[in-house]
């Protein structure tokens, strides 16, 4: 016969499960479906969330007091042996290969960390020599081939529209930092020549020249050359005071729509040639445009070709990077 007074035994019934730490609690993670608040602190999270280990470390050391080796140490896993850059850097552009805007790409990256210098720029100097044509300018990629992961097509080679493209931004950067070399010298006469022949220029062509321009030697040259560019601009409303209004180009097949250009896609920082262009009310409306087109997913959008969706991604992570970028340069509060 069983004892009777025996002390009770605890339930082997299920219980229920405890219930979850309070979110105030420190060892309670945040929940990864509850989006941060601020432009920031969402922006980062979307840098995060992308497969680029580069761009993660660019916004490191942009808001986050980051280090610039990180950021080399992962650029240098897009570098070749013959001292371009490859493998997507650029996210228009795929394959391994060495190409002049995967280097364009890589300079920026450089510059933004104080690293544009030294053996860095030496070994990109001397792959742009070996590329370059006898007059110093840089070839646009040849159109994509069926079969090959190249990327879209651009302009073609022996183009000086899409040589002034790829070569602008590179002798700018390269001014920028004060490099000098053999090469640079043909280039930037190149870059003078194609800038001071554009009529009817396209906004990217602009772009390009402003950024030889902003940072050209001769800078009572760039001034006026600049000045012509911003009559041209105005003349042909390639900068629309609406920019919901009639644009003279047309969102191209492919490419994502809202890809009007304003004016701080012209003028980068308030330091900028470009910055004259335009008044205060305009550059005041064109950033408030900017910080607005931060979606919810905490990006920007990228509003070139869309021709598969992980280099839309990847394009789009730099261009968070690029628009926060701008809006501190201008002061904005991107916090």
């Amino acid at each position: 016969m069983a004892d009777t007074g025996a002390a009770p035994q605890p339930s082997t019934s299920p219980q229920p499960p405890a219930s979850p730490a309070s979110p105030a609690s420190p060892a309670s993670p945040a929940s990864p479906a509850s989006p941060p608040h601020g432009g920031l602190a969402r922006a980062e999270r979307f840098v995060r969330l992308t497969p680029r280990v580069l761009d993660q470390h660019l916004f490191a050391h942009h808001f986050r007091d980051g280090g610039a080796a990180p950021v080399v140490r992962a650029l240098d896993a897009y570098r070749n042996e013959d001292g371009g850059y490859g493998h997507g850097l650029d996210p228009g552009l795929r394959g391994p290969a060495s190409r002049p805007p995967h280097v364009a790409q890589a300079l920026r990256v450089l510059d933004a960390v104080g690293r544009c210098d030294g053996r860095s720029a030496e070994d990109v100097c001397r792959y742009l020599t070996s590329v370059s044509t006898a007059d110093g300018a840089l070839p646009a990629p040849p159109p994509a081939r069926r079969g090959r992961p190249d990327g879209p097509a651009v302009p073609a080679a022996g183009d000086p529209q899409g040589e002034l493209l790829v070569t602008g931004p590179v002798v700018g950067l390269l001014h920028r930092n004060e490099v000098w070399h053999a090469w640079l010298f043909r280039a930037t006469d190149f870059c003078w020549r194609a800038v001071e022949a554009l009529e009817k220029p396209h906004p990217c062509e602009i772009e390009a020249a402003v950024a030889f321009l902003d940072h050209a030697p001769d800078r009572a040259r760039a001034r006026a050359a600049a000045d012509r560019l911003g009559a041209l601009l105005r003349e042909r409303r390639i900068a629309p005071p609406d920019p919901d209004g009639p644009h003279p180009y047309p969102v191209a097949p492919g490419h994502t729509p809202g890809g009007h250009h304003l004016p701080h896609d012209y003028a980068r920082t308030p330091r900028s040639l470009a910055r004259a262009w335009f008044t205060d009310e305009e550059m005041a409306r064109s950033l408030d445009l900017l910080a607005a087109a931060q979606q919810e997913d905490g990006g920007w959008p990228f509003h070139g070709r869309r021709w598969a969706p992980g280099p839309a991604l990847e394009a789009r992570s730099a261009a968070t990077l690029e628009s926060l970028r701008t809006l501190v340069a201008y002061g904005r509060t991107v916090g």
